[in-house]
């Protein structure tokens, strides 16, 4: 896969827990994925299409981070997974995602974002609905791991 095409995702997602939550992720190793089982307890997946390509983003939290950031967000600290903390998830994927849009956009990949949906709960999966490869790329923090997905067709 491009990397051209990733790190707006990569640098996208950084940028929107930096500003808006004063929280920083330190980026691990991609690798690809060969399975459908997300490696967090809160996901939000959201579909892209466009002229030259289609794919999938998503971002999976281990509830503690997500619980950090609802925090560090809203100033809210609630003692597990919630609906105001899966709301939190789906907004931060249409802001990353919106976000890497624009980055893309200045660089001629031009597509349309669906909404965002997401899945919770122990050993969950995310299904990309493209035929690529699947990227997976860890972030660390101290109140836990993040990990960001990203699947196109072709580019």
């Amino acid at each position: 896969m491009n990397v051209e095409f990733v790190n707006p995702f990569l640098s996208s997602l950084q940028n929107v827990l930096s500003m808006m939550a004063q929280v920083e992720l330190k980026p691990g190793k991609p690798a690809m994925k060969k399975d459908d089982r997300a490696r967090g307890d809160v996901s939000g997946l959201i579909g892209m299409v466009g002229p030259k390509t289609k794919g999938s983003f998503s971002i999976s939290f281990e509830e503690g981070l997500a619980v950090e950031i609802m925090h560090k967000m809203l100033g809210e600290k609630p003692t597990e997974l919630n609906e105001e903390v899966i709301d939190m998830v789906g907004e931060i994927t249409n802001m990353v995602t919106g976000g890497a849009k624009r980055i893309l956009g200045e660089k001629g990949f031009d597509f349309d974002m669906a909404s965002p949906v997401v899945v919770s709960g122990h050993n969950h999966t995310i299904r990309h609905r493209s035929e690529g490869p699947k990227i997976i790329m860890p972030f660390s923090h101290p109140a836990g791991k993040a990990h960001l997905e990203i699947c196109f067709d072709k580019l």
